[in-house]
């Protein structure tokens, strides 16, 4: 496991995060509980520069309780089993997603990813 996550942040590194301007309505669905370590540990790491970064901006997080539905107006590809877990969606529908929390390092590079990829055009 440890393997695959240097992988994906050497992975990462090569492909940084830029963020063209979109008309697309992207958001980052923060599915959490209460108690949860891994979900508290994010909010005091990552939590308050979030909405400051180009991250934050290009996908303003959106938190949901893992007991409640997805909000009105976005669906998720499948049930989310464990918290934290981030949605990225556009227009509504998931486009990728995040299960766990792999410490701030891992975090920014696998989401400046994500986004990249949901902001490339489709070939």
């Amino acid at each position: 496991m440890r393997l695959f996550w240097i992988a994906a942040l050497a992975a990462c590194l090569a492909a940084p995060f830029t963020a063209p301007v979109s008309a697309q309505d992207m958001r980052l669905i923060m599915v959490e509980e209460d108690g949860c370590i891994y979900c508290a540990r994010w909010k005091a790491d990552v939590g308050t520069e979030y909405p400051i970064t180009d991250e934050g901006r290009a996908a303003p997080l959106l938190p949901v309780d893992i007991n409640q539905q997805p909000p009105e107006g976005y669906s998720f590809a499948s049930r989310v089993v464990f918290t934290p877990t981030f949605v990225l969606t556009v227009d509504g529908v998931e486009v990728s997603r995040l299960e766990g929390y792999p410490g701030e390092d891992f975090f920014w590079g696998l989401l400046g990813r994500m986004i990249d990829e949901a902001l490339r055009p489709a070939s």
